[in-house]
């Protein structure tokens, strides 16, 4: 048999279901696999022994009188970014020290109520900022790929690297995660991994610790497209809790992913070639092209104009929406409290001793362009920019194209601890530029393993596509994913 920690979502899925093996000998396969390369690669910040175990042991019992759900019995780890009940939830910040929430957020109820097991939370960057998971808390995430030859840890990056190296890794089958302005599309790039961001609206963001608000979505990160399409079928839901989630219907996902994309339109934006863009990019983007056209689809060159303002505009909108949001930690009824001489002074040592600096930089950014006099300069042309994006998007679709071709990021995984980026945080920044406009307008977008470069490191393509039109995603993701094979690291950890 082959290792139950190597098996896809769809393969342990199918096993369960056959009793070919149980949901305690999978899940207790992968306690011990993140038992023995946790310390190594820091993908986990809490692992719940228990608490798997006893939900593996309800779901073989269902299993055995032939009532198990969609999910059951499927060993999954969950970013921090979201509340489950009881257990910890710190969105890997010290601010939230010892928070275990008396409540259970929508998502993941809802792949609970599917039969899913719970492993344990995945480290992150602080309150999700960050695009290297070097933010956190609890220290970075190293990502399983190395260059060939090489000893040097790099980055899975962010802010979703403990669920991305977790499943690249084997130390989960799927794995929750969220997407601000790239923060699934981008780690899932890096490790080898397909990662989705829904549609605005398609997962409840209730229970799900806020960043931007406006921006921020909940996906899935997997080893397979086929995977992603299972995962986002039982994380999206309508939630009346969650003013900004859709009421819109949940397709089969699954059934989608092998229907190719003949007959389909697929946009090639043109200022996506940005100034400097390495030679393995730009190489790689056009292999994508010509699996697209092999596959029956016809390519057309178009036009996202406001492109070059997006990365801009977001740095804008998404500060000022945390600052607002994190404005709630307080140090008074949970989480970290300084002692202090009087109240203000208690709010300022447990906001200063609570927050990392990225966090701070960030909210001190949004606060800033939310101020009297900056409001108008800063925050609301950064809006009436971020509405000419999303109007590009609509004249595209429009003008009949089914979905956009993109890369995924502008480089391979770099190493912890980088230079560059971490003396200019802009270097940082620049990491997003191909998937921040897909959150400044709601839109799906779907990163898929597409090739190898010169070091033997993994690099991903983005599909973008309509409003809730994930399916035609998962079909094109398919196609890739068929034409350029699977990718694992080799074992180091």
């Amino acid at each position: 048999m082959t290792d139950l920690t190597e098996l896809t979502l769809a393969e342990a899925r199918d096993g369960l279901a056959g009793k070919e093996f149980t949901s305690s000998e999978i899940t207790n396969a992968y306690l011990g696999a993140i038992d023995a390369a946790n310390s190594a690669l820091n993908a986990y910040v809490a692992i719940g022994h228990d608490k798997a175990r006893t939900m593996a042991k309800a779901s073989d019992e269902k299993l055995a009188k032939g009532q198990g759900g969609p999910l059951e019995g499927v060993p999954l780890g969950i970013k921090d970014l979201f509340a489950t009940e009881g257990d910890h939830t710190q969105a890997c910040s010290r601010i939230l020290d010892d928070f275990h929430p008396p409540y259970e957020s929508t998502v993941t109820a809802n792949l609970w109520a599917d039969g899913a097991v719970m492993l344990g939370k995945l480290n992150m960057d602080e309150f999700a900022m960050g695009s290297s998971n070097e933010t956190s808390g609890y220290g970075p995430v190293k990502n399983p790929w190395r260059a060939e030859g090489a000893t040097t840890d790099l980055v899975p990056g962010g802010s979703s690297g403990g669920s991305a190296t977790a499943v690249a890794a084997g130390l989960c089958v799927a794995a929750t995660a969220t997407d601000t302005g790239g923060s699934i599309r981008q780690p899932a790039a890096f490790t080898g991994t397909v990662g989705i961001k829904p549609t605005y609206g398609r997962c409840s963001r209730w229970g799900v610790v806020a960043f931007a608000s406006s921006l921020d979505q909940a996906g899935p990160v997997t080893r397979t497209v086929q995977d992603a399409a299972i995962m986002l079928k039982s994380m999206a839901s309508l939630d009346l809790k969650d003013s900004t989630s859709a009421d819109v219907p949940v397709p089969d996902f699954e059934a989608a992913v092998e229907r190719g994309v003949k007959g389909l339109t697929i946009g090639i934006p043109k200022e996506y070639r940005m100034d400097g863009m390495s030679d393995e990019i730009e190489s790689l983007w056009q292999d994508g092209i010509a699996m697209m056209k092999d596959a029956g689809a016809e390519i057309r060159d178009i036009s996202l104009p406001h492109t070059k303002y997006a990365l801009p505009a977001y740095y804008i909108v998404a500060p000022a929406e945390a600052s607002s949001n994190l404005a709630r930690y307080d140090g008074v009824r949970y989480g970290l409290r300084e002692t202090g001489k009087d109240i203000t002074d208690m709010y300022e040592k447990s906001r200063a001793a609570g927050f990392g600096d990225e966090v701070k930089r960030r909210i001190m950014i949004g606060t800033y362009v939310l101020s009297a006099g900056y409001y108008d300069a800063y925050y609301l042309r950064a809006q009436k920019v971020r509405t000419l994006i999303k109007r590009d998007f609509e004249t595209a679709f429009d003008e009949g194209v089914d979905a956009i071709l993109t890369p995924a990021t502008p480089s391979a995984a770099f190493p912890i601890g980088d230079n560059e980026r971490h003396v200019d945080p802009v270097a940082m920044y620049l990491n997003d530029i191909f998937t921040v406009t897909v959150n400044m307008a709601g839109l799906p977008g779907i990163a898929v393993p597409a090739g190898l470069n010169a070091q033997k490191l993994p690099l991903g393509l983005q599909l973008i596509g309509k409003p809730f039109d994930e399916e035609t995603l998962f079909a094109a993701g398919r196609v890739i994913e068929k034409a350029a094979g699977r990718f694992t690291p080799e074992r180091w950890w």
